[in-house]
């Protein structure tokens, strides 16, 4: 049978975390954490939670779904999260815009301390006016609002693992017939991400 898990101490305290600065609107850091899992566990001495079984937080337009969430703080207070799924995903409202941003990946891991996602393994993210970047792996630093996108290594399943964006035109007259949007900004790929 399903069962929802509410919690309100340290569990929940540490979810949240992995949605405050993710591409954040800033009001929901102020918004109650609700999640509903269909198992939970809790280790206050290691500082670590685990939610289990059609996981869903969310947090004001924060919405994380995935079949696990494992969420850890280290002993200077950063928080740490892994999403897991076939495909963990999220959505939220980019702050003092109009837009939203869409993700998706079979992984999905945040850094407190560096302020940055990353997607693993078929990593897919989109915005409300169509732009859209997919790739093996990709890499959302918070703090610049820059993404970082890599391709697998040669092909999987016959077909070419290839980055692949499509980047809508900003010009006027598109941006009257669509919602309005801030342009992406890409940087060069780091080393490889661990896998």
């Amino acid at each position: 049978m399903y069962r929802k898990t509410r919690l309100f101490c340290l569990p929940i305290l540490l979810a949240a975390a992995l949605t405050a600065p993710v591409l954040a609107e800033r009001a929901d850091r102020d918004k109650p954490v609700n999640l509903e899992s269909d198992r939970m566990s809790a280790d206050d001495a290691k500082k670590t939670s685990v939610f289990e079984g059609r996981v869903v937080l969310t947090q004001g337009t924060m919405v994380i779904r995935a079949d696990r969430l494992t969420v850890k703080q280290d002993d200077k207070g950063f928080q740490f999260g892994t999403a897991v799924g076939n495909l963990a995903s999220f959505r939220q409202k980019r702050d003092g815009l109009a837009e939203y941003i869409e993700g998706e990946a079979e992984r999905i891991e945040y850094d407190g301390r560096a302020d940055r996602v990353e997607f693993f393994n078929r990593a897919h993210l989109r915005r409300d006016c169509g732009d859209d970047v997919v790739g093996n792996y990709i890499s959302y630093d918070a703090k610049t609002e820059q993404f970082s996108v890599q391709s697998a290594k040669g092909t999987v399943a016959g077909k070419d693992e290839r980055v692949r964006a499509i980047i809508m035109p900003k010009n006027p007259q598109a941006q009257s017939e669509k919602k309005p949007c801030t342009p992406l900004v890409f940087k060069p790929a780091a080393a490889s991400p661990r896998q």
